[in-house]
């Protein structure tokens, strides 16, 4: 049979500073101690990011607080955290804010990310064409859907709001789960539910607990528009784009001079640290991959 493979090289990537140094002795790229704000979707991906750059840089320590996106965004703008790693770029209006502030914030985009729809494993309805998603999210479908999301502020709840419902409001049977691992446990009790998290949670395929979340629940296939095969949020799907529900990953970076901040990001987007974003199936943007066939034989 066909199948896809990939081969990688790098990117050349490059790292800048802008925000504030800090309290005590001052921070480098490979030392001192600060404090980042993440989105919450991508917890077990950052998690184990921290862990590979503070074993190599072990006088590295991040602290990272996984928040709500917009939380995220309140950090930065409150000088509350240099760094935030969200689903979104700066708005215009954002990045007149700080030219009026003096201040030149770098942004840049890590992955490719996608969200992932989880249903209850006795509901039958777990392949779904975008007209139908469509139809539960803005609550014009015939089934009784029960929708889940982490957050009320969550950057899941704004993407269904600004790219399936085009700002229509979601109907009166959604509710926000507080954190994904409830998610997980609504929808494994709810046989009408489903659930929307980042790919990430249930990616990791040598994680025993991504393994263990994915034995709980079924990942819905869905079809994209103008496409004819319904696929899982796998990462070659998500690097075609055949995956419909895809986003961006963003730092965004708020650091006067080249500190832990600047380091952090550099590994981020070096091939170690995109290639800890690949094992947790996102698509690596810094990373130059082409696809080949390949032919197995049985």
């Amino acid at each position: 049979m066909a199948l896809a493979t990939a081969s990688v090289s790098m990117l050349a990537v490059g790292c800048g500073g802008a925000d504030n140094s800090g309290k005590g002795e001052l921070d480098t790229p490979t030392k001192g101690e600060i404090h980042i704000s993440v989105d919450k979707t991508y917890q077990p991906l950052m998690e184990s990011e921290i862990r590979v750059f503070e074993s190599q840089y072990p006088k590295a320590k991040i602290i990272a607080h996984y928040k709500p996106e917009a939380e995220c965004f309140k950090d930065l703008f409150n000088d509350s955290a240099r760094l935030i790693i969200v689903t979104r770029d700066l708005k215009e209006n954002e990045l007149e804010y700080f030219k009026k502030e003096k201040m030149r914030p770098q942004s840049a985009k890590l992955a490719t990310d996608a969200i992932a729809l989880i249903v209850n494993h006795k509901n039958a309805d777990s392949i779904l064409t975008m007209d139908q998603v469509r139809e539960i999210m803005n609550g014009k479908a015939q089934k009784k859907w029960n929708i889940v999301f982490d957050d009320q502020n969550s950057s899941t709840v704004r993407y269904i709001l600004d790219s399936i419902n085009k700002g229509q409001p979601l109907p009166p049977n959604t509710m926000a789960a507080k954190t994904n691992e409830e998610v997980i446990s609504h929808v494994e009790k709810d046989m009408n539910a489903i659930g929307v998290i980042g790919v990430n949670w249930i990616s990791d395929t040598n994680d025993s607990t991504a393994i263990e979340f994915s034995n709980r629940i079924t990942t819905v296939k869905l079809r994209g528009d103008g496409y004819t095969d319904f696929v899982k949020p796998y990462q070659y799907y998500i690097g075609i784009k055949s995956y419909p529900l895809t986003r961006g990953m963003y730092y965004i970076l708020k650091e006067p001079r080249q500190g832990l901040g600047s380091g952090f990001i550099t590994f981020l987007s070096s091939q170690p640290g995109q290639l800890v974003i690949g094992k947790f199936k996102l698509f690596p943007a810094r990373l130059n991959i082409v696809f080949r066939e390949a032919t197995l034989s049985e």
